[in-house]
Formats: C-alpha cells, sequence, structure tokens
C-alpha cells in the first residue's frame, strides 16, 4: 500500500486528506504543517498516522512513498525540490510552478534522482476527459471547429489570489483549466494565443483567453476569480456539439445535432472527490517504475506554463520568484 504524505495543511490538503482516506490502496500516512499543534489537530481529524511541525522532518521519514504539495503557487517549486532532494516520488498541485523554467528545473532533478513528478490538475486524470475525447472522435459532432469555456469562483478574498507575492490571480489559479480544456480537445497544436484581463490590487482577477490552433480551430474562455461562473463548457462541430455541465468536475456531458436535438447525455461515474483519479494514476506510475504519468506527461505540464509565461509577459506582470 503507498503511503502518501501531505506538505501543507490547508484548504485543498482537507480535500485531498478527505480522498485519500477513502481509497484502498493508499495510507493517509503522514502531514506536515509549520507548526506541529496544527499538523496534529489535521491528523487527529483524519487519522493520518504521523504529524510532523516541519516540512523537513516530514520528509526526512523513510517510509513516505508519494508528497502531496498543497502550498500555495508561490511555493510549489521550492517545496517539490525539498521533497526531490529528499527522494521523495511527489504530486504537485496545480498551477505546477510560477513559470516555466522552474517546471524544467524540477523535471531535471526528478529525471536525474529517478522519481516520479507529475501536476495534479484533476481534470487531466478523470473518466470524463476519455469521455469527451471519445465523443469528438466518434465523429458524432462532426469535425470539431471551435469551442467555449469558463470558470469562475468568488474568491477575491483569497491572499492566494489576491497577493502578487503568493502568485496571486486567476491565470494560474483558474484560468489553467479552460487552457488544459482547450489542449484536451484541440491538442498541441496551438498557432496564437490572445489574452486581455482586468486588475485589480496588482493581481489579474478576470481573465479573457482566445486560444487559434492549427486548422482553423479556436477557443473562447474566460476565468473570473471574484464572481460565481456557471462553469460551462461546449465543443462545437460540423454536424452538432457537446454541452459539459461543470468543465472543473463534470457532472453531465450532452451531445446535440445540428438542429439542436440533444441525442445523447453521459454521467461520469460516482466518485470520492474527484482527487481519487492522479492518485491512483501515481500509485500506477510508481507500480510500473515511470517517472511521469500519462495522463499528464512533463511536455505537456511544461507547454501550459509556457503559455501562462507568455500570457502574463503581454500583460506586463511579472510575479517575483525565487529558484
Amino acid at each position: 500500500m503507498m503511503k502518501m504524505a501531505i506538505l501543507g495543511a490547508g484548504g485543498i490538503a482537507v480535500k485531498m486528506a478527505t480522498t485519500i482516506t477513502k481509497m484502498d490502496n493508499v495510507e493517509a500516512y503522514a502531514i506536515a504543517a509549520r507548526d506541529l499543534e496544527r499538523a496534529q489537530a489535521f491528523a487527529d481529524k483524519f487519522g493520518f498516522t504521523k504529524a510532523y511541525g516541519s516540512y523537513e522532518e516530514m520528509l526526512a521519514d523513510e517510509e513516505v512513498d508519494l508528497v502531496y504539495i498543497a502550498t500555495p503557487h508561490s511555493h510549489h517549486f521550492k517545496h517539490a525540490k525539498m521533497s526531490l532532494e529528499a527522494a521523495k516520488n511527489v504530486l504537485c498541485e496545480k498551477a505546477f510552478t510560477v513559470n516555466a523554467e522552474q517546471a524544467r528545473e524540477l523535471m531535471r532533478i526528478a529525471k536525474e534522482r529517478k522519481l516520479l513528478i507529475t501536476e495534479a490538475i484533476w481534470t487531466r486524470y478523470m473518466p470524463s476527459r476519455k469521455m469527451i475525447n471519445d465523443i469528438v472522435e466518434s465523429g458524432v459532432i462532426g469535425e470539431v471547429t471551435s469551442l467555449t469555456a469558463n470558470l469562475g469562483y468568488e474568491v477575491s478574498g483569497a491572499k492566494r489570489i489576491t497577493d502578487p507575492k503568493l502568485a496571486g490571480g486567476a491565470l494560474l489559479d483558474l484560468s489553467v483549466y479552460v487552457i488544459n480544456f482547450a489542449r484536451m480537445v484541440f491538442g498541441d497544436t496551438m498557432t496564437n494565443v490572445d489574452a486581455s484581463a482586468v486588475f485589480v490590487g496588482g493581481v489579474d482577477m478576470i481573465d479573457s483567453i482566445t486560444m487559434t490552433f492549427e486548422g482553423g480551430k479556436m477557443a473562447s474562455t474566460q476565468c473570473n476569480a471574484h464572481a460565481a461562473l456557471n462553469r460551462a463548457g461546449a465543443i462545437f462541430g460540423t454536424k452538432g456539439y457537446i454541452e459539459v455541465t461543470n468543465i472543473n468536475n463534470p457532472e453531465e456531458i450532452k451531445v446535440y445535432d445540428a438542429d439542436y436535438k440533444e441525442i445523447a447525455s453521459y454521467q461520469p461515474p460516482q466518485q470520492i472527490t474527484g482527487y481519487e483519479y492522479e492518485v491512483e494514476a501515481c500509485v500506477r506510475a510508481l507500480e510500473n517504475g515511470d517517472l511521469e504519468c500519462p495522463e499528464m506527461p512533463h511536455e505537456e505540464t511544461i507547454k501550459v506554463m509556457e503559455i501562462m509565461d507568455g500570457i502574463r509577459k503581454s500583460w506586463g506582470y511579472e510575479i517575483p520568484v525565487e529558484m
């Protein structure tokens, strides 16, 4: 059974803990926070075996098989690097790092040390991804020409969103999902990106991103960090279209013909939280001796980071980072 540790005890760590405590092939082994009292309270609540008051102490535990990085974007590189240097396999929350340079360095270290590292962008690992791809590839909606997607939550009170020093803004937190959604449909054939943003307090709070792909295909997306959007996705073809309810965790996938008549409806399977799929992918990779997960290859993580680097550069938004 894989012994999993969580580095950081914030909100997203709670969701991961809720997930792995209900999985049969994973042991909720260790939690580390910046003080022992907080870590112990977390361990007691979720039934973790070990609690550590520092990240370094947890990483020194030889029993740990996989470390999940649950800290803010600004700290992903530092904490993933620490984990790799302690000979730990890593599942790092999205956005993987602040920029592509950091991502490439982590991949280099992992390869050098023969360790698994992968990005925890849950939509890449979900069964719904294959369901959508299968519908597109079946040809039922004809040749796909465009798509739309949006994602938004009222998270303007969260420091990780509003603080540039924490790599704040909608791009790394939300737009990373719509960029991945577009690339999951159209692949790695992007030819152009146009992006605009509304900045508040030095960070982007609303993003509008248009991506053009080879063959004249286009993705139009919007993300908002201070409003709840309906999270809808739609994929349009020459013979019909697909509607996805909640691109962030698909609840229903409907197919329509060119006369706007519903011809099929699909529901993804029941799940714990949706996070279990990325953990299961790590279990499979470790069992196979793989250093990356096929669901989210290293090359794709770096490419998405490069796209977001380019978008931030076009806005003149520089995030203070340390390598």
